[in-house]
Order: structure tokens, then sequence, then C-alpha cells
């Protein structure tokens, strides 16, 4: 798989792949994140145009998911309840990551991705979203207590540091 930036003649596509997504986490148990039409074509464009949107590209050159990171701070994650974060260093964030469903592995690739890019990385979720959360504790993360996203919902917020920064060669992905 290979991660690249979003293109605008890609916003079809991605939209499709958030539209898989919700409907997903309405059928496994989810039904109040991402909800009345988020997250929204305005705001992936905008995403796109500040080159904070990322695709996954399967073999087939078939985007399979799609993301948003960003390196600095998050307004979000300034105070967390119940919980402390691992440091107080520089981080990534990750949000709004997304499969069309078709491919296994396609969220550890994109979170290797971001990894080879920076050694500290964030991230939240809602506290109906158990797939998700199997992700990120299967790939590492840790629970670190709850943060409140603009809209005043809570979320579980996870972080993970890598020691010697990146990833190891062996588990690099292409992009």
């Amino acid at each position: 798989m290979k991660i690249r930036s979003t293109e605008i003649k890609d916003l079809p596509l991605v939209m499709e792949i958030y539209d898989y997504a919700r409907a997903f986490m309405r059928a496994t148990g989810n039904t109040t994140q991402w909800i009345d039409g988020y997250p929204s074509e305005a705001l992936i464009r905008q995403e796109i145009e500040e080159s904070h949107s990322f695709v996954c590209i399967g073999e087939q050159g078939e985007i399979l998911g799609t993301f948003c990171f960003i390196l600095g701070e998050d307004p979000t994650y300034q105070q967390i309840y119940e919980g402390v974060w691992l440091n107080d260093e520089p981080y990534g964030v990750i949000h709004r990551l997304a499969t069309n469903g078709k491919q296994k592995g396609v969220s550890e690739a994109c979170l290797d991705w971001c990894f080879q890019r920076w050694p500290n990385v964030r991230v939240d979720t809602h506290r109906d979203n158990k797939v998700m959360q199997h992700i990120l504790t299967k790939y590492g993360f840790q629970r670190c207590g709850i943060i409140y996203v603009k809209n005043g919902t809570e979320r579980i917020a996870y972080q993970m540091k890598r020691l010697h920064g990146g990833v190891e060669e062996s588990d690099r992905t292409e992009v």
C-alpha cells in the first residue's frame, strides 16, 4: 500500500469512504459519532488545501482509506480529564481515519505512515467506536483519558510514542 496526499479530484471517492464508514459505525453499535453529515465535504476540501488529508492506495491503484494527519498542537487536546498525556513533547494528530472495508491492513498502513513522519502521536475516538479502540490498543496506543471536541462531546484520548522515532525498517509502508 502507498500513502499520498489527497487531491481535489479524489474528493468524491473520499466522501464515499466516509459514507461507508458512517454506515459501518452504525452497524457496529456506534450510532452517535459522525452524525449530521460529518465530516463534511467542505471540511475535507479544506484539509486537502491545507495538505493535511491523505489517502491509502492499494496495489491496483484503488483508494482504500483516508485520514487527516497534522503535526502540531490540537486545541481540543489542551485539557485532558480522568488521566494524563504520556508526555508534553511535540506530537502529530490523526483524525478521521476511515477505510472502504475492501482490504485488511489499511488502518495499520496509515498508522505506520504517520509514525514514519513523527514518533509521538495522539488520536481520539468515540466511546462507542469499539472497532477503532481495538485497532489503537492492538497497535500499541495507550488510553490516556477523556477530551472534549469542539461540539462538546467526549472522546477517549490515546497516545503512543515510538522510542527511536519512526518504525523499524521491516515495518515500513511504501510511500
